[in-house]
């Protein structure tokens, strides 16, 4: 493609803006590790919310959602779009807890919920198994896209994109610390947006497209279908009904953990308070699932009338490296017919959304291993400038660690699959775990052991050519993983109570699960309401569903369902506005002490 000097300033301009709260505020993230990490505690939910879409739109997502509707049409996003029941369930039943335990970490939580030894090792290990392997996988995927979008656009070899990235991520996630990322997410998403929406735009208006409406004529209405054909049960049941029935609650994946974790638990605890905790996690479940697919789907569904097959964008691409081009590719290859002047927003874009999401890994990824590894086990006196110093350190490390596993992967899906099948059978530990006094340290460590194992054998026996299919590999794992958790459970001894004792006075979870320990605790019942999260957990997921599903019917002009999409949106929103009130009434409000 053809980048003129007017594009290429539109991203030199881009990065400087998101770089400047970097500098501002390095001083300040400089000065301890609850400042780096959590950001004080002060965000409000605007930020919050902003900060977690931001870091979830990467430029592995669109590539991911190319490749989804190419290969299964655009129902195959039923595979990512199950985890708003995860999403929403963090929303009403575990914002609030999470805030409420003022950790620094998720895997500080360990040690607040279990005792013994085992705590210890369960945080400990999963410091390396999620902040490096996890964390290092999860980057590469990214990593890949960037490397096949730069090959596309900018005829750069993966090196060399590699390169680059490497420098620019590490200049800015080890200087700014957690509130620098935040508030470079707010500014890199809004210009990710006008990148993804320019590519809709122009992607339609190329003559084989034909706009909407000859979008509509000439795809197949397979493709277009936001069911999958009942009459394939393969793709009904890998599409639909496990995803909905198992996948949501059993599968641990970044950014949709079961109980919430990883980066999202990070920005709950850094908000200033449970009422924020909760606005701003409600908030990143309405953009990333009804505000952000749609753009990328346009861009998808043209695609397949621009470059029908693999070999139209070989020879639309001579210089792309074969190795790098997959239906994943045909998000990048769309961008060749943007203007001068759109191809440097769209590749300003596609970096802040880049930069947000490694800069937020890196940061979490180096919270765990200098909070919950360094510090706790190895170091545990030193400065805390001392920890700050090793946190920079350790960014640099994570980002060259994933930048060589990038040379391993092959595509946004295969990475995707790799990563939920590492995390399948340990989603219902993390709901439970905070309302079943019985869950203990060795019940975790059981789950990721098993669940590890298992995906690495099939990981493995598909590169030797005897690959199993994704959802009898996904069922066996989770099925394996969960009889293997609840024995564990009840062969090892349970949890010292006097932890028990400490953690509900702390958290304070609802429901009948804590009894044996609550009388012991002499701080009354919970003021939470297992009924009105259960109440808001259903119409949040109506709400944002019928946004999303609506908003696809009016594209594809289908009047009735857009109405009826309609109706269950505004009845599900106005009973959020009549519920909300009361949840964060007996929650907590937004003026909490400091911790």
């Amino acid at each position: 493609m053809h980048v003129t000097a007017l594009d290429w300033t539109i991203v030199v301009v881009s990065i400087l803006i998101s770089f400047v709260p970097a500098l501002l505020l390095m001083k300040r993230a400089g000065s301890g590790t609850d400042e780096f990490f959590t950001s004080g505690r002060a965000a409000p939910w605007w930020l919050v919310g902003t900060s977690m879409v931001a870091t979830t739109f990467s430029t592995d997502t669109p590539n991911l959602v190319t490749n989804l509707v190419r290969e299964k049409g655009v129902a195959s996003n039923r595979l990512w779009w199950a985890f708003l029941l995860t999403g929403m369930a963090t929303v009403f039943f575990f914002a609030r807890l999470w805030r409420r335990s003022r950790v620094l970490t998720d895997l500080e939580f360990y040690e607040l919920r279990y005792s013994g030894k085992p705590a210890s090792l369960v945080r400990g290990f999963r410091a390396v198994y999620l902040g490096l392997f996890f964390n290092v996988v999860t980057m590469a995927a990214v990593n890949l896209a960037a490397a096949k979008i730069a090959n596309v656009v900018l005829g750069w070899p993966m090196g060399k994109t590699l390169a680059v990235c490497t420098v620019l991520n590490i200049a800015f996630a080890a200087t700014s610390g957690l509130w620098g990322v935040m508030i470079a997410d707010m500014i890199q998403f809004g210009i990710a947006m006008t990148g993804a929406i320019a590519a809709a735009w122009y992607a339609l208006r190329q003559p084989e497209v034909g706009g909407l409406a000859g979008l509509l004529e000439r795809i197949p209405a397979h493709s277009l279908n936001l069911l999958p054909d009942f009459g394939d049960w393969t793709m009904t049941l890998t599409v639909l009904i496990i995803p909905l029935t198992v996948q949501w609650w059993s599968v641990w994946y970044p950014g949709a953990e079961p109980g919430g974790g990883s980066y999202i638990a990070q920005r709950m605890l850094a908000s200033r308070s449970e009422k924020d905790a909760l606005a701003g996690t409600l908030f990143f479940n309405f953009a990333h699932y009804a505000v952000r697919p749609w753009p990328w789907i346009l861009v998808a569904l043209s695609s397949l009338l621009v470059f029908p097959t693999l070999e139209d964008i070989r020879r639309a691409f001579p210089y792309v490296d074969p190795g790098l081009i997959g239906h994943d590719m045909a998000y990048p290859a769309m961008l060749k017919f943007l203007p001068t002047g759109m191809i440097g927003v769209m590749i300003a874009g596609m970096l802040a959304a880049y930069v947000s999401t490694l800069a937020t890994h890196l940061n979490w990824g180096t919270s765990y291993l200098v909070h919950d590894l360094y510090q706790r086990f190895l170091k545990p006196n030193a400065s805390e400038r001392h920890y700050v110093l090793m946190g920079r350190v350790m960014t640099g490390v994570l980002m060259l660690l994933a930048a060589g596993v990038t040379f391993v992967l092959d595509s946004a899906r295969e990475s995707f699959e790799l990563l939920m099948s590492i995390g399948a059978g340990t989603g219902l530990i993390y709901l439970l775990r905070w309302f079943w006094w019985r869950i203990n340290a060795w019940s975790e460590i059981a789950a990721m052991v098993s669940s590890f194992l298992l995906a690495l054998g099939f990981f493995g026996a598909g590169k030797l050519g005897h690959p199993a299919p994704t959802h009898i590999a996904l069922l066996v794992t989770v099925a394996t993983t969960t009889v293997v958790w609840i024995a564990v459970t009840f062969l090892t001894r349970p949890t010292e109570h006097d932890v028990l004792v400490s953690f509900y006075r702390r958290v304070r979870p609802a429901g009948p699960g804590w009894r044996p320990v609550q009388a012991d605790a002499g701080v009354g019942t919970s003021p939470d309401r297992l009924s009105e999260a259960l109440l808001g957990w259903t119409l949040g997921c109506a709400c944002i569903y019928a946004a999303l599903f609506g908003a696809g019917s009016l594209l594809y002009g289908r009047t009735g369902q857009a109405l009826f999409w309609t109706a269950v949106f505004a009845i599900s929103t106005l009973g959020l506005v009549r519920l909300l009130p009361r949840v964060w009434g007996s929650g907590g409000g937004s003026h909490e002490p400091r911790d």
